[in-house]
This record gives structure tokens, C-alpha cells and sequence, in this order.
């Protein structure tokens, strides 16, 4: 999840984030983030699986409101919760 300058948050998916932030960052991402430029890597976590599970993770993400994208900035362990999956490393 990224802060972007607009005081909103920004959610994808990716198999390098620094590489994909660098990208965003740079005006060569979504075009979201072409318009609302990202000022940080709010939070992310390490998901096992494959794309699609990603992808789920992405869509649940993105239909929070705000109050709820802050909260689990806060407390990033409750994905796991929400997802019912066992805790990874998270940054």
C-alpha cells in the first residue's frame, strides 16, 4: 500500500516492491499514481501463493474504506486475520 500525495492510498500487487515503487514513483506505474504521485510504502506484506492469491488479497484491500486502509496500516497482522492464513514476514 502506498501514501500517495493526495492523503490516499494506492494497493497492488507485485513480485519486487522496490522495483514497482521506484516504477510508480517515477510516473511509469498505474495510472493511479500518474496523477496522485506516491510519497511512500505505507505497508506490504509477503504473500505465499501465486498471482491469483495475490490478486484476491489486492481486491479485498481495495474495497476497505480509508478508516479501515489506516487501521490495518496500524496493524498489519489483522490481513491474516481477515484472510484466515498463518502469519509470514511482513515490512
Amino acid at each position: 500500500m502506498l501514501k500517495c500525495e493526495n492523503n490516499s492510498y494506492y494497493t497492488g500487487y507485485t513480485d519486487n516492491l522496490e522495483r514497482r515503487f521506484q516504477a510508480h514513483i517515477s510516473g511509469k506505474g498505474a495510472k493511479y499514481t500518474k496523477s496522485f504521485k506516491p510519497l511512500s510504502i505505507a505497508q506490504s506484506w509477503e504473500v505465499l501463493g501465486d498471482k491469483s492469491t495475490a490478486m484476491q488479497i489486492e481486491r479485498l484491500i481495495k474495497k476497505l474504506s480509508k478508516k479501515e486502509k489506516e487501521h490495518l496500516i496500524l496493524n498489519p497482522d489483522i490481513l491474516y486475520q481477515m484472510l484466515a492464513l498463518p502469519p509470514t514476514t511482513h515490512k
